[in-house]
């Protein structure tokens, strides 16, 4: 793979992982930035709403599914605000964080009894499973050494012997373009219809909100929902795109607050920036097969056999991929406490 090859299907990738951790972090956000609520459970509600969509999927199809999961697990999440959540709201955020927190657990538990613990055989529909574009780079010398060309690989990546064809998925295109239509969906609700403006006042000023007529516990129970149903949506498109099974929460729930807290605790613009920043640079890290040494030596230090820890420096960047995120989160917290866009303390 040529280098202009590589770094545009890294950034495509990383594109389409940032847009799906802002779909799952995009609800959390809400919640947060809405009621205060650190959400520990918000994982758990992207796994359900990967089950749901299969088991709805199997029975109808997956178009049926994209739709009524996220309702489905929706509801639930806002008749947990209601009967358990409302109850310990009066006692703090500590007793709130540890609800959700054993509801998570509740949840694993549930599901594994419910589904087993083997992976479910969640797929995208037939009608998305075929490449968008191939990416089609030509050994050097030749013309147009890197093209793209719509649908299948062309003709020319079997006639040319060294000729590196390299396929994206319209299923993750398709992914890529809901989560921008949330993101837009979110954002005109939130500033352009009364019901946001109704929302937003009620974070504020609930008093004076209840003064004008409004149900403001009514309120939050809806946005509780609404962020439960948006990280079943996320589910219902990672749960198709990588797999299904008892541990995606586990897999994506630590990354998620890594996402909010980096973007800015409460900040929806926030956790989009961090979620595309983040999902970019594991993309490019997971693909180089670069060191940390050759990485320091490109902004200029010179690494050698007798530098304190060469063995470190001679660790490939792929190999700490994982651990970006969480790098990335400890700088934030220890320059920028807030975060990116960050208006509030978490």
């Amino acid at each position: 793979m040529t280098d202009a090859s590589f770094f545009l299907i890294s950034l495509l990738n990383g594109l389409s992982t940032g847009l799906l951790l802002f779909m799952l972090a995009s609800g959390l956000t809400l919640i947060f930035s809405m009621m205060g609520v650190l959400n520990f459970a918000h994982a758990s509600f992207y796994m359900v709403g990967a089950y749901v969509a299969f088991t709805i999927s199997q029975a109808t199809s997956f178009w049926i599914a994209l739709v009524l999961a996220p309702l489905l697990v929706g509801a639930a999440g806002a008749a947990f605000e209601r009967f358990v959540l409302r109850r310990v709201h009066k006692f703090g955020h500590v007793p709130e964080l540890l609800i959700t927190f054993g509801l998570s657990y509740i949840i694993l538990e549930l599901v594994q009894l419910v589904w087993g613990r083997a992976a479910m055989p969640f797929s995208p529909p037939a009608s998305l499973q075929d490449p968008l574009f191939t990416i089609v780079a030509l050994p050097d010398g030749l013309s147009n050494a890197l093209s793209l060309a719509w649908g299948a690989p062309p003709e020319v990546c079997k006639s040319v012997a060294d000729a590196k064809c390299t396929t994206f998925p319209q299923f993750r295109a398709f992914g890529m373009l809901i989560a921008v239509l949330m993101l837009v969906a979110i954002w005109l609700l939130l500033t352009r219809t009364r019901i946001g403006l109704v929302i937003q006042a009620a974070l504020t000023h609930p008093e004076m909100t209840e003064s004008l007529g409004h149900n403001v516990p009514r309120v939050f129970m809806l946005v509780f929902g609404g962020g439960t149903a948006l990280a079943a949506l996320a589910g219902v498109i990672g749960g198709a795109l990588r797999v299904t099974e008892p541990g995606m929460a586990l897999q994506v729930g630590a990354v998620v607050f890594a996402v909010i807290v980096i973007g800015g605790m409460g900040s929806l613009a926030g956790a989009f920036i961090a979620a595309v920043l983040l999902g970019i640079a594991e993309s490019f890290a997971v693909g180089s097969d670069r060191s940390l040494g050759d990485l320091f030596a490109w902004f200029g230090a010179q690494i050698t056999p007798q530098t304190f820890g060469y063995a470190v420096w001679s660790v490939k960047i792929s190999q700490v991929a994982a651990i970006l995120p969480y790098l990335l989160l400890v700088l934030i917290l220890i320059f920028r406490p807030k975060g990116l866009l960050g208006k509030r303390e978490g």
